[in-house]
This record gives structure tokens, C-alpha cells and sequence, in this order.
């Protein structure tokens, strides 16, 4: 067990009261601006993308949301770096928190599922091979299969014996694919076994984890938008995962959605709002100071939503002013329709969503006035200005 410890007995309430009324009204207020909007989809989406770049950010790394983007759609510009690899998964664990249940990260399951045990953030999983691991191929007991096409008769049956040897070459698919997967069940001595020089030993995750749930617990009293700013400080201060510090933040905001603070798929950009506050009051050593930087960051977070809502519905109008006087049969309507509902379209999504050739695309996102985002002559790719 860790020596460290979260104590929750000298909160400095007083002061956090005003920040935390301020955060839980305009966290609310932008979750029923993003229910009633006609934009809220396509906000969610946005709000993804710009979380986890800002969630790099403030882990020290750089990644550019159209980047990001590309990246998603495995259409890059350029090789994938590292911080944009970590940049995806942050991404993609936003988005399943999201989908699932308001209550799900915060689960044992959850909790299980989103640390994923043995694997560095960043990295994939990549799949075990059959000629790298031998114990994962299954012992054969059935005779060879004789693919020569020389049955037990005194001809033989050419058609049999293929067909025997095809349905004999699938069992054994199957046959390592199921001692893969009983092997992934259960985890082995050497599955446990981390990289020292990837990991560090005497990093206990496990009881580091214990003691940020039993801080939980303890603040299951607090107001909601005060068990997330506790929540998320107790992460930071126990240090919890050595290669996902910024799973604590998905967290957070899991514990503002499970409250009702905020509803639906609506899950609060909480990093968008800290890469505001300036990084010396986030890491202070006064716990005061930490717990009003991202109280403060909860506001920020608010305050930016809902002036990206209304640029959004800003933007949809002035597209719909160029839609008056065409043709029923034009694209233009379906074409805003898509490029509110992400933050980038390229020529490829176009020309497959809307029906149209590649030239007839391009010609289309001009009339619309879109923007250039990856600066290139080929696979280019537009979005709001």
C-alpha cells in the first residue's frame, strides 16, 4: 500500500462556495442550450476533438485539432506522431464514456475497462501472432489432411479431399481463435510482468486507485460540482496512473454527468476550461489554491461552450442565407447539414455522403464559403470559418 493519502477533513468550504455555485450554473445552462439547439450534435462532436487536444495541452504536448481530425479518419497528412496517437485514445475514451451510461466510468467495470491493464496510452493493442506465440496454437489431435487429393479409395476423391482440407484449415482457425481469446481472458504471470523501462515497479496503480475511490466516497455528500473538483485534485495528487493523467479528467466529468449536472451525451469539456487557468495555480502546493483553479476551470469550460454554441448557430444561419433561391434538387442543404455535424469535411466524405463527383464536391464547399484547414492541392479538407 501507498503512504499517501487524500484528506477531505479540512476542505476550505467557504471559499469554494461562490466558484462552485457559479460552475454548476453555467455547466447547466449550456447543457440546455446544447438539448434545445439544433447545433447540439455537431457541438458534442467539436467538443471532443477540442477537449483531447486541450487535454495534450495541458499534459506539456501539442497536437492541432485538424490534425486530430485527419488522424480520426485515418486520412493523415503527415506520419502520426506519439502525442498524436495519445490524442486519439484520449479522444476515443471521451467518446465511450459519452455512449455509454451516466454512471459507467465510474464503475468497477468501468474502471477496469478504461485503465487497460498492461497497455501504455498511446500505444495499440496489437493482436498476438500465431508464429511470434506458439503456446497460443492448440495441440492437433486429428490426422494430417492429405490435400493431394488421394482419398482412401483405390482413385480417390479430388473434390472430397480439397473440400475436407478447406473445412480442416478452417477448425484450426477457429481452434487458435478460441485458445487466443481464453488466453486473453485470463491473465498470465508474463501478461502481469511490466517493462521496467516502461513502467515503474514500485508504482503500486492498483492501491493508488483504492485510495482515490475511498476519497470518493468520502465526498459523496459534497454538492455534485464539489465531488468533481475533489475528485479530479485527489487524481492529481495521488498520481494515480503513471501513462493516463488525463483519465482523471474524463472522470470528472463523468461525476458532473452522473449528478444530472449535466445530461444526455453532453459530457463537460473540463479541459477546454483548465488550459485557461494558468499552470502555476494548478499545481500550487496550497490545496486551496488547486481546488478555485479548476472550480474556475469549470466556468471556463462553460463560459467557452457556449460562445462556441453560438459561433455554431451563428454559422448555420449564414449558410442557410445562401440556400434561398435554389433548385429542390441542390446539395447545398444536405452539404451544411454535414459540415455542422463535424469539424472537418473533406472532398472524400463529400463525394460519398452527398452522391456527387470530386469536381462537383469541390465546386460545392465553394459556393458555401467554407474554409481550407490542411493546406494542401490533393485530399484537402474545409470547415467553418
Amino acid at each position: 500500500m501507498i503512504s499517501m493519502s487524500y484528506d477531505l477533513s479540512n476542505l476550505p468550504i467557504q471559499s469554494l462556495l461562490k466558484p462552485i455555485s457559479a460552475a454548476g450554473t453555467a455547466l447547466a445552462r449550456l447543457d440546455e442550450c446544447i438539448a434545445r439547439s439544433e447545433v447540439g450534435a455537431g457541438f458534442l462532436e467539436r467538443a471532443h476533438f477540442a477537449d483531447a487536444c486541450a487535454s495534450l495541452w495541458i499534459d506539456g504536448e501539442l497536437v492541432h485539432l485538424e490534425d486530430l481530425v485527419l488522424h480520426d479518419a485515418s486520412h493523415d497528412i503527415r506520419t502520426p506522431t506519439h502525442e498524436l496517437t495519445i490524442a486519439r485514445d484520449v479522444l476515443r475514451t471521451r467518446r465511450r464514456i459519452a455512449a455509454q451510461p451516466p454512471g459507467w466510468a465510474l464503475s468497477p467495470d468501468g474502471l477496469r475497462s478504461l485503465r487497460r491493464h498492461n497497455v501504455v496510452a498511446g500505444q495499440s493493442w496489437p493482436a498476438a501472432s500465431f508464429r511470434e506465440d506458439s503456446s497460443l496454437q492448440p495441440e492437433s489431435t486429428a490426422a494430417p489432411v492429405d490435400a493431394s487429393g488421394v482419398g482412401e479409395g483405390e482413385h480417390g476423391d479430388a473434390d472430397v479431399s480439397a473440400f475436407d482440407a478447406e473445412l480442416a484449415a478452417i477448425d484450426a482457425v477457429l481452434a487458435r481463435s478460441e485458445a487466443i481469446l481464453k488466453k486473453a481472458a485470463v491473465p498470465t504471470s508474463r501478461s502481469r510482468e511490466r517493462d521496467p523501462l516502461i513502467y515503474d515497479i514500485d508504482w503500486d496503480e492498483d492501491a493508488r486507485l483504492e485510495e482515490w475511490r475511498t476519497a470518493l466516497r468520502q465526498a459523496e455528500n459534497l454538492p455534485p460540482v464539489l465531488q468533481a473538483i475533489v475528485a479530479l485534485d485527489a487524481w492529481n495528487t495521488l498520481e494515480v496512473l503513471q501513462h493516463a493523467p488525463w483519465l482523471g479528467r474524463h472522470l470528472a466529468a463523468s461525476i458532473l454527468r452522473q449528478a444530472g449536472v449535466t445530461t444526455g451525451a453532453h459530457l463537460a469539456a473540463i479541459n477546454l476550461g483548465l488550459k485557461t487557468i494558468p499552470v502555476d495555480r494548478r499545481r500550487h502546493r496550497n490545496r486551496e489554491v488547486r481546488l478555485l483553479a479548476i472550480a474556475d476551470g469549470l466556468i471556463a469550460a462553460a463560459e467557452i461552450g457556449l460562445k462556441e454554441h453560438d459561433r455554431l448557430a451563428l454559422a448555420r444561419k449564414m449558410m442557410e442565407r445562401k440556400l434561398s433561391g435554389r433548385r429542390t434538387s441542390s446539395k447545398l442543404p444536405e452539404l451544411v447539414d454535414l459540415v455542422m455535424a463535424t469539424p472537418l469535411v473533406h472532398a472524400g466524405t463529400v463525394t460519398k455522403t452527398l452522391g456527387v463527383t470530386p469536381q462537383a464536391a469541390r465546386r460545392i464547399v465553394l459556393e458555401l464559403g467554407l474554409r481550407e484547414m490542411t493546406g494542401r492541392g490533393r485530399f484537402r479538407a474545409w470547415g467553418i470559418i
